[in-house]
């Protein structure tokens, strides 16, 4: 119990550690361009648009894909 204690307490001082270093370089703030959002929702979309023609043709030919 006591190794499980002392690696919790250096993997905390790490994450310290490591945040210590994100605020040292603060000026990047990690914005989103325009284009990745326009980028996401046409995926978003995109996979929805798959996902509903291929419930769609599922449930047209469910009597058909049963025997399968």
């Amino acid at each position: 119990m006591n190794t499980f204690a002392g690696r919790l307490s250096a993997t905390a001082q790490w994450i310290r550690g490591r945040f210590a270093q994100g605020r040292a370089h603060g000026s990047d703030r990690g914005d989103i361009s325009i284009t990745t959002v326009i980028i996401w929702v046409a995926a978003v979309a995109g996979a929805l648009l798959i996902a509903g023609t291929i419930a769609t043709v599922v449930t047209k030919y469910n009597g058909l894909l049963s025997g399968i």
